[in-house]
């Protein structure tokens, strides 16, 4: 299994960038540079991640493609298409996004979110990104979220079939999953139930972790992993399954430390469990 993070670390060029993901103690890294960078400066970081082993886990392309407001969806469409694009000539396991929301905030909640309006909606979103980019490398991916297809391991398999695309991925996300009590407290079970489904066309997965609280109703907060109820010995079990250059990337912390931190306890339980980490 391959492991990465956020970098802390100043570089200037490919070979520092490289050795800034080895001196963080990485296997895996988030893209480097963006869509606009010209050919020779991809290819450079292609070779750069290549001779040091280093897997590139993914280009986000964080936008709303189901936005109420047509000129953001339209633009949200070709950035995912840039960012598509830019996966396959850097050698990016996948570009992620999330599917999108029908309201005001992009990532939010919305009534329509979950209907079969919408799934036809993304069905036809994908498909019109992955058949304009014609990826040869990488693959698209939607991201695991508690209020918006894919919801669930089933609702992936749905998109899956509907789409009807190779280059159709899957973005594990455990803790976006997690937005009832009865899986916050199942959730070794809801993660070997997705890896069971999915596991061949998992691309790259997020470390978190979430804790649920005595508030009523229900209160789930994001925490950093080691201090919510995530089964990381669950989670590291069921990727250590999958292709071994499959990456685990941690994310959405405000400091190095708290990284660092993340780090050693997903280690730890690694060692525990019997998984290694690249």
């Amino acid at each position: 299994m391959r492991f990465g993070g956020p970098l802390f670390m100043q570089f200037s060029d490919p070979d520092g960038w490289a050795g800034a993901v080895r001196q963080s103690g990485y296997s895996a890294a988030y893209c480097p540079v963006g869509a606009d960078a010209d050919a020779a400066t991809v290819k450079a970081y292609a070779r750069a991640a290549k001779k040091s082993d280093i897997a590139i886990a993914e280009v986000g392309a964080w936008s709303n493609p189901l936005s109420p407001d047509a000129e953001t969806a339209s633009k949200a469409v070709e950035h995912c298409k840039r960012q598509l694009d830019l996966a396959d000539r850097i050698g990016a396991n996948c570009c992620v996004n999330i599917s999108g929301s029908r309201g005001e905030q992009w990532d939010g909640p919305h009534p329509a979110n979950l209907t079969k309006d919408t799934f036809d909606r993304i069905v036809a979103i994908v498909r019109e990104i992955i058949d304009d980019v014609k990826p040869k490398r990488s693959c698209y991916s939607l991201e695991t979220m508690p209020w918006m297809y894919p919801d669930s391991a089933r609702s992936y398999c749905d998109l899956i079939k509907a789409v009807d695309r190779e280059r159709f991925a899957v973005h594990f996300d455990p803790v976006n999953l997690v937005c009832s009590p009865q899986i916050y407290f199942s959730t070794g079970k809801m993660i070997r139930d997705f890896v069971k489904r999915l596991g061949p066309r998992i691309k790259s997965c997020h470390a978190k972790d979430i804790l649920l609280s005595g508030r009523l109703t229900t209160h789930l907060d994001e925490t950093r992993p080691g201090l919510g109820g995530l089964d990381y010995a669950a989670f590291l079990k069921a990727l250590h399954g999958l292709d071994p250059d499959v990456p685990l990337m941690m994310e959405h912390l405000a400091k190095e430390e708290e990284y660092a931190q993340s780090a050693q306890h997903i280690r730890a339980v690694a060692v525990k469990v019997g998984v290694k980490i690249l």
